[in-house]
């Protein structure tokens, strides 16, 4: 299955009746909870059965949720359903810190299988309740996916923008006879912050993926919202008071750019990941062996470094991988990366961790970029066996970068929340820098004497004595 997500043109009145129907499935959540609170104030067995959830539902009759109809608002049953049985699991595991759902949301993305929406080019209708006319809406792009292959649609928003996301069942991608992946060709990836992917593969070839734009969006995001949080600290409403408009506006702005920058990372680590299937296309590689990290993000080293794991999402950034990597027929590995980055590939003696990005062997002089010696190193852990290493491993490395579509990473397009170079660290932005003027003339600041006349400084006699006439 594969899911892509596609923006919505819509009318006020459109706008209007997706919102109540996200509205209405927040309401049917809501009821599920308040249903099994009553219950269990009363000493009774809490209803979690997807069937006993569907069967009250039916009790209340049709209409009782706007324009929802019955199919999707079991759909959020079933979501229901499904978070509490998974919270009892981890809960019978050990795992205390495990919640049932208890929370309630006012909007909640709301579903709708096969059979019950319709496209019509790059229209699509939506079924409603009984009684209430079909939604029609307009998508802001054609759907990725043939038609046929899509089971669900779902509509849900982020930040006051209404998108929906489309689910299709994809096949495998298919290759001519001896041009297909070759589960024998193994490579090894190591995830990290810098780099989200670093690949070492067979022959001694390369792929580093940087992400440092990534990094940027994620430092400037975070310090944008900081100096919003101190420009509104003094303004915010005390406890009990519901807030002025002024604030409920900076809390939608608030929102909004969340959602930008939550979207802006995802497609560039999408973009990571489908340039390293690619390259591993290329080479016909059939097995990734992927070094898991998330064994890590439960220590504690520090604020700085806490928020950069946090922003790091390499949780999402493996799901990635393994998604695109399932459509192109290549297969996922997963093994413990601890101490790959520390390890020669050639002498497999264990050396300090260098502090830059060049890897250099104490015991046998052997020298490689760090991320791949870890790529190479995970390789080693996976099927396929180790990857021959010479004096300079890889030989051909292909530096690739994610993000181009972020602010800043081109000349034609400035981030507005980046200082100019030419401001002080910590004063106002400033004007910018003037033009120099064609004739030549200085732009330095002129001297005045007693009289309120101004005299020629130094550089206005060195330029005069080089314009003719």
């Amino acid at each position: 299955m594969r899911t892509a997500r596609v923006g919505l043109r819509l009318t006020p009145a459109q706008r209007r009746r997706c919102f109540g129907l996200l509205v209405a499935a927040g309401d049917v959540w809501a009821c599920a909870l308040d249903m099994n609170r009553w219950r269990r104030q009363r000493g009774l067995h809490a209803i979690t059965n997807f069937q006993q959830l569907c069967r009250e539902l039916h009790k209340a009759g049709p209409g009782a949720f706007g324009e929802l109809n019955s199919t999707c608002a079991e759909g959020v049953l079933r979501r229901y359903s499904e978070a509490w049985f998974a919270t009892a699991k981890r809960r019978q595991s050990g795992d205390a810190t495990a919640r049932y759902p208890r929370r309630k949301r006012r909007l909640l993305p709301v579903r709708f299988r096969y059979r019950y929406f319709a496209f019509d080019g790059q229209r699509l209708r939506l079924a409603t309740a009984r009684g209430c006319p079909p939604l029609w809406v307009r998508l802001d792009r054609p759907v990725p996916y043939p038609v046929e292959q899509v089971r669900s649609v779902t509509l849900l928003n982020e930040g006051r923008r209404l998108f929906m996301e489309v689910t299709a069942e994809v096949p495998v991608a298919t290759y001519e006879r001896g041009c297909g992946p070759d589960p024998g060709r193994v490579a090894g990836v190591d995830p990290g912050v810098i780099h989200p992917f670093a690949v070492a593969g067979p022959g001694g070839e390369g792929l580093v993926v940087s992400g440092r734009a990534i990094r940027a969006e994620s430092h400037l995001h975070l310090k944008d919202t900081k100096y919003r949080r101190r420009k509104m600290a003094a303004r915010g409403p005390k406890p009990g008071q519901a807030g002025s408009r002024r604030w409920r506006k900076y809390r939608a702005r608030q929102r909004k750019l969340e959602a930008r920058h939550k979207r802006r990372v995802r497609q560039a680590q999408h973009e990571a990941a489908k340039t390293v299937i690619g390259w591993a296309v290329q080479r016909r590689v059939g097995t990734l062996v992927v070094g898991d990290p998330r064994g890590v993000l439960d220590l504690k080293a520090g604020r700085r470094h806490n928020q950069r794991v946090r922003d790091w999402r390499v949780g999402y950034l493996i799901r990635c991988l393994k998604d695109k990597a399932e459509q192109a027929g290549i297969r996922v590995v997963l093994v413990d990366e601890r101490g790959t980055s520390s390890t020669c590939p050639a002498c497999e003696r264990r050396v300090p961790k260098p502090t830059g990005r060049i890897f250099t062997c104490l015991h046998c002089g052997f020298s490689g970029h760090r991320d791949l010696v870890g790529g190479a190193n995970i390789a080693r852990r996976g099927p396929g066996g180790p990857i021959t290493t010479k004096t300079k491993f890889p030989v051909v490395i292909t530096h690739r970068r994610a993000g181009r579509h972020l602010p800043g990473t081109g000349p034609a397009r400035r981030d507005p929340r980046r200082r100019p170079h030419h401001g002080t660290v910590n004063g106002p932005i400033g004007r910018p820098r003037p033009a120099p003027p064609p004739s030549g003339e200085s732009l330095a600041l002129r001297g005045s004497t007693n009289d309120g006349q101004t005299r020629p400084t130094k550089v206005d006699a060195a330029l005069g004595s080089r314009i003719p006439g």
